[in-house]
């Protein structure tokens, strides 16, 4: 087990924005992965597949980071804070919502072993 953070950022692009959007959002990857504790930050649009279930959240960054400090220092850059400002929250932006979820590895009640 570890402190790992795993991050699913979705996204439901405007109608008819989805490629435009995705252009975007993949702007953001290259300094991420420049990020001190950034493992994965990778942009991912949905397929259709008999497998899965599809949904309006058409695009998705997979995220993984080495702690939650790490995690919410990305979202304090200023790169990432523009994003939401024009994208999500502005009335001209290309998002109509987004869906923002945290995991662990770790399972409840985990005993975790004491160094030291």
């Amino acid at each position: 087990m570890s402190n790992r953070v795993y991050v699913l950022a979705q996204f439901k692009p405007k109608a008819g924005k989805e490629a435009e959007l995705f252009e975007i959002l993949k702007a953001l990857e290259p300094d991420s992965y420049r990020e001190e504790g950034c493992i994965q930050y990778m942009l991912t649009r949905q397929i259709s597949h008999p497998s899965a279930m599809n949904n309006e959240f058409t695009l998705a960054f997979n995220e993984i980071w080495e702690n939650a400090e790490a995690w919410s220092a990305h979202g304090r850059r200023k790169q990432i804070q523009h994003f939401f400002e024009s994208q999500v929250q502005a009335e001209t932006g290309l998002v109509e919502d987004v869906m923002v979820t945290a995991y662990t590895d770790e399972g409840h009640n985990y005993d975790k072993p004491v160094y030291g």
